[in-house]
């Protein structure tokens, strides 16, 4: 048996999506089968304080096909859950749309916007707090990273920190109060994780194969960033 019970809130359509993003988040938590527990809300919408409450920590992930710009069935449950946690300080980490639905549920701003699109690995660069933030500030200044999304967090949620961005965005990764960060960025994916998402959404994220290639041929390892949910249990998890 593990000794932590980590819970991972999902946000997929596609069975082998929600599969292929278990098996990243163990690997890069480094937690056994049974420390991680999964609640995907599209399948179970009515997400409730009961089922996340004896949880060591909560995570959420990406998303695929949904926008946090969008209502569905499990937005206010989701919302709800989300909340109270961070309002309790409780270690929290979200992945992508765990990092945009964060920052519209605590007052934010997040917007589609085509034309700050990353699909693939792309360079994140830290920010002055980023560089002294006890996570994020082992990561070399400047790191590679898997991301797609369309998605990008606008304008950032009352008393939250940005902690890095991109060339096409400004906010990469952000600290909310207490054990709580967010990323843009998916550091649970290595760069064969990342093809094979790529497959799975090449018609909603790439539309050709032509464009696939070509993104293909630019992934790149981001071995820095996968380290960080590793140091994250580490750190608040203990």
């Amino acid at each position: 048996m593990g000794e932590r019970r980590i819970l991972l809130l999902q946000v997929r359509d596609d069975q082998q999506a929600e599969d292929q993003e278990r098996r990243c988040f163990l690997r890069c938590c480094r937690l056994a089968d049974d420390e991680l527990v999964t609640w995907n809300v599209v399948a179970r919408p009515r997400l409730s304080w009961a089922d996340a409450r004896d949880a060591e920590a909560l995570f959420v992930g990406g998303a695929g096909e949904h926008s946090a710009t969008h209502e569905y069935p499990f937005t206010p449950h989701m919302s709800d859950v989300v909340r109270r946690w961070l309002d309790e300080q409780r270690p929290f980490f979200g992945s992508c749309f765990g990092h945009h639905f964060v920052a519209a549920h605590l007052g934010g701003e997040v917007t589609v916007d085509p034309r700050s699109e990353e699909v693939g690995t792309f360079d994140v660069t830290l920010t002055e707090v980023g560089c002294s933030d006890p996570l994020f500030g082992r990561l070399p200044r400047r790191f590679p990273a898997q991301l797609g999304h369309h998605d990008r967090v606008a304008t950032l949620p009352p008393g939250a920190e940005a902690l890095a961005h991109s060339d096409l965005c400004a906010n990469q990764a952000i600290r909310l109060s207490g054990a709580a960060y967010t990323t843009q960025f998916h550091p649970e994916m290595d760069v064969a994780d990342m093809r094979e998402r790529l497959l799975i959404y090449s018609d909603g994220y790439l539309g050709s194969d032509e464009r696939f290639a070509r993104v293909e041929r630019c992934l790149r390892p981001s071995t820095e960033s996968e380290e960080l949910l590793r140091r994250f249990i580490e750190l608040f998890c203990a």
